[in-house]
């Protein structure tokens, strides 16, 4: 197994270092192939009326979407690691995300710490995730392991 040698180790990762990812554009779609994959139905998610009804203007996705867009979005950001496994997440959901809603991340590495394996250590990264009004619609922190430059395959 090969590592891209643009993949930051955990040596080259500093707290402090920021950046924003790209965005996606929310989709009806998206709302109704996380239901089908998790079998949450909830008429929140489902019905515009039911939704509008309890004072949204329409369907609201997922918490757990946002979440997963979230880490997608971070995969695909200019700043990539080079992550073995994502071991916690500490996660708020701080208000809706809705359909045609464009949202992006705004990503911050609060701290990193060696583990016992000299091939590895840990970071914890710090979210924003921001609605297309720069509105904070999820928020949170996830502690992920990275490849160390001594242990990165190559």
């Amino acid at each position: 197994m090969r590592i891209a040698p643009d993949l930051l180790r955990y040596e080259q990762i500093e707290p402090g270092l920021a950046f924003e990812t790209g965005g996606i554009t929310v989709t009806e779609g998206h709302i109704t192939g996380f239901a089908g994959l998790t079998g949450d139905f909830y008429d929140i998610h489902m019905d515009d009326d039911y939704a509008r009804a309890l004072g949204y203007p329409g369907r609201v996705a997922h918490g757990l979407l946002g979440l997963a867009l979230t880490d997608g979005l971070k995969n695909r950001a200019s700043v990539r690691f080079a992550a073995i496994v994502s071991l916690n997440w500490r996660w708020s959901f701080t208000g809706p995300i809705l359909v045609g809603d464009r949202i992006a991340a705004r990503i911050t590495v609060l701290s990193k710490r060696a583990t016992k394996n000299p091939a590895r250590g840990i970071v914890t990264l710090g979210f924003d995730l921001l609605n297309q009004k720069a509105e904070v619609v999820q928020k949170g922190e996830n502690d992920m392991m990275v490849h160390t430059l001594a242990g990165a395959p190559t």
